[in-house]
């Protein structure tokens, strides 16, 4: 198991980060926090990931095992727009390269920015976003309360990621 836990990693960290980057629509973000606010774009997200962490906690062991792979990588989707958003709100630029976008994400989960952005560098994101998730994942095994969990658990991550960004605006 561990062994497949650490090629997800690295399969993540090789192409799926910036596979989910490359989906992004910055100038949608741009347009979604000129419309709204910053604060209500990163609600917005944050509901978007508690949604997806409540269908897949809602059905107990069967929903997780199916939903969980879709929820990761809508939770990290929603990490990645929030993180945008906050750049955007601070910086005044909407879009960016995605090795400048991943130092801004590695900040946000207190990983090292200080060495060269790097296969070994995303691993380390890749494996603390997925084990702050699998921490919680056995808690998803019970039915709707598994729901309520994962709902929360999403949605107290994705503001905990706005708070940290917000905390370090002025170094984005």
């Amino acid at each position: 198991m561990r062994a497949d836990l650490s090629k997800g990693f690295k399969n993540l960290a090789e192409g799926g980060f910036k596979q989910i980057f490359n989906q992004i629509d910055q100038l949608g973000i741009k347009k979604g926090v000129d419309t709204m606010g910053i604060d209500k774009f990163v609600n917005q997200c944050a509901l978007f990931a508690a949604g997806s962490g409540v269908v897949t906690g809602i059905g107990g062991m069967g929903t997780m095992l199916v939903g969980t792979p879709l929820d990761v990588i809508n939770l990290i989707t929603q990490q990645f727009r929030v993180t945008l958003a906050i750049s955007y709100h601070h910086t005044g630029q909407y879009k960016i390269s995605f090795e400048e976008f991943f130092k801004i994400v590695a900040s946000s989960v207190k990983a090292d920015t200080k060495l060269a952005i790097s296969k070994n560098v995303m691993e380390e994101v890749a494996e603390k976003i997925l084990m702050n998730l699998g921490s919680k994942a056995t808690r998803r095994l019970v039915p709707v309360i598994g729901g309520v969990i994962g709902g929360t658990v999403n949605y107290l991550f994705i503001k905990g990621v706005a708070n940290e960004l917000k905390s370090k605006s002025g170094k984005l």
